[in-house]
């Protein structure tokens, strides 16, 4: 049966060209007032002024929900580490305390603990332990996440962590969009030889990973200590011939060069971004990637530097927003608070951040073309909030303001208030 959801005070639909955003288009938001969307076998049939949508041949039949507040696309958060077997609340009480990185590295903690633990963890256990998760990214207006692998760093633990967000896609409603990030760390038993753990992923994980069509995208980290652009636009090339889109995390750290060498790979996103220069951002501009910026992790680890969103806009580089939700840097599964920081220390508008959270998420993931905008024959991935002006979901931060969730045209998260 079609479902109409009425009554919106505001509805951001995000039409628009059948593209990524860029430069001011990323303030177009679509706002319509007094609205209603007519949803219909998971697609949406109809969105817009409410008495149009209700003369649609399917809204006299359809079961009505009259709802108060503002309705987005569900928002695609499309970088995430979301499988991990523990938090590491050990590095945590240790960088309270002051310690450096290097220091929490030498006393057994950051990527290694993880990779201890991921090693150890069966397969069902990981998988229900991502779907209770998902569960909190619903709750708080996530639709879609991209997920990656890059905790287990072996040809066993790594198609492991990937086959557990197959297992859990069957258990939950959260699109989820796996990505390998083999190629994260050098693991201890290669002694610190990026290119002999690059070489053995590349003639092992990788082909077995595509073969198995357990991955969407292959990542890689390119930074000092981890690998160089020379191995990245390598490595990621190899990937795109077998199949998997690229992306890189890139200038999170310092400026290394890892934007051009996504770019020269045509990843899909470059993410990270906080230390791009002119140079980068011409790059990306002319590759068509996407800038993905992660600003609840900068906020996280109490950086002063945050990603250059406005130089990013203003070169006319679409640019879209994560959480990376991770169990070192980044334990935030809320989309809601990376709205605010984006905007109080990105110095984003609020239609560039929400659009930057929808839209051009979606894009980032490749999936533009039916999620992250709210139009007819697009999927039916929608959040409702409870809030008078979409500016609400910018300007309040620490709580959830999500009342009500629906994925492919079910409801499947209720707040108290909806």
């Amino acid at each position: 049966m079609a479902i109409l959801f009425t009554g919106i005070k505001q509805l951001l639909t995000f039409a628009g060209d059948n593209a990524p955003r860029a430069g001011a288009a990323m303030r177009e938001t679509g706002l319509v007032t007094n609205a209603a969307v007519l949803v219909d076998g998971g697609i949406i049939a109809a969105a817009g002024p409410r008495a149009a949508v209700a003369r649609h041949r399917l809204a006299k039949k359809a079961r009505k929900i009259e709802v108060n507040g503002v309705c987005l696309p569900g928002f695609v958060d499309s970088h995430t580490h979301a499988v991990f077997a523990e938090p590491r609340l050990k590095d945590f009480s240790m960088r309270t305390a002051g310690a450096s990185y290097q220091e929490i590295k030498a006393a057994g903690g950051g990527i290694i603990s993880s990779i201890g633990a991921v090693r150890r963890q069966p397969l069902k256990a990981m998988a229900g332990q991502l779907a209770a998760r998902a569960a909190r990214f619903l709750d708080c207006g996530t639709t879609t996440a991209e997920v990656k692998s890059g905790y287990g760093l072996t040809l066993e633990s790594e198609l492991k962590m990937l086959r557990a967000v197959r297992a859990a896609a069957r258990l939950t409603p959260l699109e989820m969009l796996p990505t390998l990030l083999a190629a994260h760390s050098v693991p201890p038993e290669f002694n610190g030889d990026a290119q002999k753990y690059l070489d053995y992923v590349t003639a092992v994980i990788l082909p077995k990973a595509a073969a198995e069509k357990l991955a969407v995208f292959a990542d890689i980290f390119c930074e000092k200590g981890y690998f160089t652009p020379e191995q990245t636009t390598s490595y990621l090339k190899a990937a795109r011939r077998l199949g998997l889109l690229p992306k890189v995390h890139s200038e999170q750290l310092s400026n290394y060069g890892g934007t051009r060498a996504g770019a020269a790979a045509g990843a899909v996103s470059a993410d990270h971004a906080d230390h791009v220069y002119a140079g980068d951002i011409g790059a990306l501009r002319d590759a068509g990637t996407i800038a993905t910026l992660l600003p609840a992790s900068n906020f996280y680890l109490g950086l002063a530097k945050y990603p250059p969103a406005r130089e990013l806009i203003a070169e006319g580089v679409p640019v879209a927003l994560a959480t990376d939700f991770n169990p070192g840097t980044c334990p935030c599964w809320n989309m809601q608070f990376v709205l605010a920081a984006a905007c109080t220390h990105c110095a984003m508008t609020p239609e560039e951040a929400l659009c930057a959270a929808t839209v051009n998420g979606a894009w980032a993931l490749g999936i533009g073309d039916r999620a992250g905008s709210v139009a007819p024959g697009r999927q039916a991935d929608l959040a409702f909030f409870a809030a008078g002006d979409y500016r609400e979901l910018c300007y309040y931060f620490g709580a959830n303001q999500c009342v009500l969730t629906v994925k492919k045209g079910k409801i499947v998260q209720k707040g108290n208030t909806a």
